[in-house]
């Protein structure tokens, strides 16, 4: 974890062996992205124990791809990378409200303790003075078991066990490494011996905790939470396909590469597919990756993702987003938009078609919305809608107005259209259904001289209004009535908000869309009343000011996107509790030292 120990100027300085050579930064030097800090603390502090290393100090790597991508299996689910920089974590621990930085803290001495208290291990002793700049975990899942000759009838066949973990820590100082993991310590369980390739294996004989520990001839100490998937690690480094030779992966990585990242993120698609139970091959997805930094106004994620160089599935590139966040009004509490419904909706129906990595609750399935449309106002909605939503979207959550009774947020879609005339029909198609078959009454006003379309409900009220806010860009609101705060336009637009320029990141230009969300109105009692959190998640989201997506295509195969997450500034963070080691003393493998 991180203590306020901070190492000395001689303890960051390289030493002559197993120096790594630095990775040339790229002509334009962009900045990175990492997952959610506490989602990643609470993934990796959940898989067993030893998952979460990044808790830490030192100097980060510059470099395009994770620390140890020549020892990690390419088939590896996913792989973590943090800095093992003390001034990042730091300033890391800087964001937040008091409450927040409360949890943070207490999240990073639980994992400390579980992943080296627990183990015998003090951070600042016995690793500190000898890791490299950046750490990496991977995520993998054990091979299936050889199925029996003659398996009993009936039983289910063998399946992979839970999920494994390796761990790789890049040894900086070899001699330091060797002096400080062969000193008696207390250890909590005693460890075995056993050789593999040719490389010693330290491994606990509590089955209870599992851990097997290696040196790669000096240069990394590998750790797991698997015997098997320790040998496969060894079986990678000495020649087998590892992931640096993914497809794709050095070229991806490469763009959104940064100096000195605070993390580092890949996702294997087809590997995650696989572990899913989907067919290898129903994944178009080949890969994501992210990167991130800390900056004065929180992290800054750059990612990317890519498409397997075989896939039937290619993005459109034209980067077509401009103008919505200027239609919208500045207490926007939620918006996200793109260049073209149309295209999105097609994205969105192949993407639905072939992802087997997360897949879709039923009722976002492209066909069973299209069912349930069809059955509901009997229009068709490709043929009625989406055909003729051939430009910019977006679709947004607005506060009811001052004085109005509580109430739900007004949802808007705003749809630019290249074909008018087609759109009032189907409009007037839609207005017409409802009269007949739901009894609406259809009320026609007038606001800033446009004309708006409301629905009347039988019990009072207007469910949905809708109208143009100038010659292509129709609008449709359900729920508050926040018409006026849209027509004929807001007198400040979101993209007028400082909150909104200071979010959003303005490095991918041009692009294809925006997703922002305005934190502490989201949280207030007339913002999306819906997201109730439990306490302990509520402090934590509560340090976030807002979140700011802005996404581009960049090839027929490749998207990227940027994203800020805006943090709070807190306390001066205190020191964390010191740990308790636990009794009994036995050695870590030493790293093998050249004369």
């Amino acid at each position: 974890m991180v203590d306020k120990k901070k190492p000395t100027p001689a303890s960051q300085k390289k030493t002559g062996a197993a120096k790594r050579p630095t990775t040339k930064t790229k002509a334009k030097k962009k900045k990175a992205p990492l997952p959610l800090i506490l989602g990643t603390a609470a993934i990796l502090g959940g898989v067993g124990g030893a998952a979460y290393w990044a808790l830490t100090q030192r100097q980060a790597a510059p470099g395009d791809l994770p620390i140890g991508a020549e020892v990690i299996p390419q088939e590896a689910l996913m792989t973590v990378s943090m800095t093992t920089d003390a001034n990042q974590w730091q300033q890391l621990r800087e964001f937040g409200t008091p409450q927040s930085q409360a949890v943070f803290d207490q999240n990073l001495a639980q994992v400390r303790d579980r992943v080296f208290t627990a183990n015998g291990i003090d951070y600042a002793s016995d690793i500190q003075p000898w890791v490299g700049q950046e750490i990496t975990v991977a995520f993998l899942t054990p091979p299936v078991p050889v199925p029996q000759a003659s398996p009993v009838p009936g039983a289910p066949l063998a399946t992979p066990s839970s999920q494994s973990v390796l761990m790789v820590l890049p040894i900086r100082d070899p001699l330091k490494a060797k002096e400080l993991l062969e000193r008696p310590r207390p250890q909590a369980a005693a460890l075995g011996d056993r050789t593999y390739q040719g490389f010693a294996i330290k491994e606990s004989q509590d089955p209870t905790k599992p851990l097997s520990v290696t040196v790669l001839d000096g240069k990394y100490l590998v750790v797991s939470t698997e015997p098997k998937a320790l040998d496969r690690a060894i079986d990678t480094y000495k020649g087998t396909v590892s992931l640096a030779s993914t497809p794709g992966f050095k070229q991806a990585m490469a763009q959104i590469a940064t100096p000195k990242p605070f993390g580092k993120l890949y996702v294997n698609y087809p590997a995650t597919a696989a572990v899913s139970g989907a067919a290898a091959n129903t994944s178009q997805g080949q890969g994501m990756g992210m990167n991130a930094t800390l900056e004065r106004e929180g992290i800054r994620f750059r990612g990317v993702s890519w498409l397997k160089s075989d896939s039937q599935r290619k993005f459109d590139t034209r980067n077509n987003a401009k103008i919505m966040p200027d239609r919208l009004p500045a207490d926007t509490i939620l918006m996200t938009s793109g260049g073209s419904m149309k295209q999105f909706w097609k994205d969105y129906s192949q993407g639905a078609a072939t992802n087997s990595v997360v897949p879709l609750p039923p009722f976002l399935k492209p066909d069973t919305l299209q069912k349930g449309i069809s059955e509901t106002i009997g229009m068709d909605w490709e043929k009625d809608l989406i055909d003729w939503m051939d430009g910019e979207f977006s679709l947004a959550l607005i506060p009811a107005p001052e004085g109005s009774p509580p109430t739900l947020p007004g949802i808007v879609l705003l749809v630019q259209t290249s074909d008018r005339r087609t759109a009032e029909a189907k409009l007037q198609k839609l207005d017409e259904v409802m009269a007949s078959k739901y009894k609406v009454k259809l009320d026609q006003s007038q606001i800033g001289g446009k004309a708006i379309t409301s629905w009347k409900l039988p019990t009072g009220g207007s469910a949905v209004s809708h109208g143009w806010l100038d010659d292509n860009v129709a609008f449709l609101v359900l729920g508050a009535p926040i018409a006026e705060s849209l027509v004929p336009r807001p007198s400040t637009s979101l993209a007028a908000s400082d909150l909104f320029k200071q979010g959003i990141p303005t490095d991918l230009n041009p692009h294809n869309g925006h997703f922002f969300i305005n934190m502490e109105r989201a949280l207030s009692p007339k913002g999306f009343t819906l997201l109730q959190l439990p306490p302990a998640n509520r402090d934590l989201i509560s340090a976030i000011r807002s979140i700011g997506v802005t996404a581009a295509i960049s090839g027929e195969r490749t998207s990227r996107f940027n994203m800020l997450v805006g943090l709070k500034k807190g306390n001066p963070p205190a020191a964390l509790p010191s740990p308790t080691l636990p009794a009994s003393p036995a050695p870590l493998p030493s790293p093998t030292v050249s004369p």
